[in-house]
């Protein structure tokens, strides 16, 4: 979701005003992903790298984190999506975290959209602790070395209950990946627009979609026509 502090600094605004408008955004795209019929959506929210910017932009990012999901907790019901989180949730500061995980409890019996809130988040971070976790199988001989394939990894991850995404949008013009999904994105399409997120509404979802469909999946290999996944993230 990048472009909030441009966004903010193009009006004369501090960054956190941005931080702010992106947040609002949020409960729009959601609306537009059941619109669409999109049935997994993931946002990059917080990385672990975000733990550099100035402390009080750090510090404002949680209290608006923790006021998001005091507020939007209605608005995920009545529109019956499920909030998850992936990341180091452990690490983030109490209040937040605790907010998080009751946010996470009263909306799990929602099944329209599911919304996960990456946090504390890092691809290598995610990838190696699913190393620590399979290492930890090894040494219990739970798991025989032999045996680890891709799928065993998949099935370490943070993301192991959930589908590969299809679709990735970089909001801003921003062409890197940044440290997201890295293992999950092997065959992810990827949408970039100039849009900063703030900016971002339901036309720009449906042109990215649009966008999505016309491509030609093939995962590899030279075949064509290859079914495509039944889930949409």
């Amino acid at each position: 979701m990048d472009g909030n502090g441009r966004w903010a600094k193009e009006r004369g605004w501090p960054r956190l005003k941005g931080h702010e408008q992106g947040a609002l955004n949020v409960e729009r795209i959601c609306e537009a992903c059941i619109d669409e019929g999109v049935e997994f959506l993931t946002l990059y929210a917080f990385s672990t790298e975000n733990w550099k910017r100035p402390a009080h932009e750090v510090a404002g990012l949680m209290l608006l984190l923790e006021r998001f999901l005091s507020e939007k907790v209605a608005m995920m019901n009545r529109n019956g999506v499920r909030l998850t989180a992936i990341g180091r949730i452990a690490d983030l500061p109490g209040p937040a975290r605790k907010r998080l995980e009751r946010a996470i409890g009263e909306t799990a019996h929602n099944t329209r959209l599911t919304l996960t809130l990456a946090l504390n988040y890092g691809g290598r971070d995610e990838i190696v602790d699913a190393v620590r976790s399979i290492a930890a199988e090894v040494g219990e001989r739970k798991l025989d070395p032999s045996q680890i394939s891709a799928e065993t990894i998949s099935n370490h991850l943070y993301t192991r209950t959930m589908p590969d995404p299809d679709l990735l949008i970089r909001t801003s013009g921003e062409m890197r990946i940044s440290n997201f999904l890295l293992w999950q994105l092997s065959y992810t399409e990827i949408h970039v627009t100039r849009k900063l997120w703030p900016d971002f509404g339901a036309e720009d979802l449906h042109a990215a979609i649009l966008d999505y469909a016309s491509r030609d999946r093939r995962y590899g290999s030279s075949v064509e026509n290859l079914p495509s996944p039944s889930n949409a993230s």
